[in-house]
């Protein structure tokens, strides 16, 4: 094989780890797991999403457990764009954020856009975030949140494993946690 052709297969399988560790994060803020969240970032990363800024300590001491008035949330990532600089990859990934909030009167639903700007730095065999930070392109609020109690499109459900959480639902048992 040449150069050239080891080079391309190494920059392939950069972007491919560097978009698994996105999509891991995804998971891990979603559903609250502090595992997969701290195997995406470096121990000295630190994180800027505008209504919090830190160390990534302090970022995982916020995201986990997170506030019990979100009690679902499920990122949905776009495409992502990754400049390789030797041991440093800069990238942008597109993000919409789905937010249910319980208000203590109701439950709400809020929306938003945006892109995540990570600086991942390949250390001990491996790419991780070094630094993160949130740009807010579009924000909703979709109001009342529908009742699962009644349904999905006027058909009952069986049960509540049906129903997502950001905590406790059917997914943990499905992979086992």
């Amino acid at each position: 094989m040449t150069t050239e052709g080891t080079e391309e297969i190494a920059t392939v399988l950069a972007h491919a780890r560097i978009r698994d560790c996105i999509v891991r994060l995804a998971r891990g803020e979603d559903r609250r797991d502090a595992a997969l969240v701290k195997d995406a970032f470096w121990p000295d990363a630190t994180v800027d999403f505008g209504i919090f800024d830190g160390t990534f300590d302090q970022y995982l001491n916020w995201v986990i457990p997170g506030s019990p008035a979100i009690v679902v949330t499920q990122h949905l990532l776009g495409q992502t764009s990754i400049d390789l600089r030797d041991a440093v990859a800069l990238s942008e990934t597109q993000v919409i954020a789905y937010h249910r909030l319980d208000t203590g009167a109701e439950h709400r639903d809020s929306v938003l856009g945006g892109r995540y700007l990570d600086r991942f730095e390949w250390r001990d065999g491996r790419w991780r975030i070094g630094k993160r930070i949130m740009l807010y392109d579009w924000a909703q609020d979709q109001g009342v949140s529908v009742d699962w109690s009644q349904g999905v499109l006027g058909a009952p459900l069986r049960d509540d494993r049906f129903i997502g959480r950001a905590r406790g639902d059917y997914s943990e048992q499905f992979f086992g946690e």
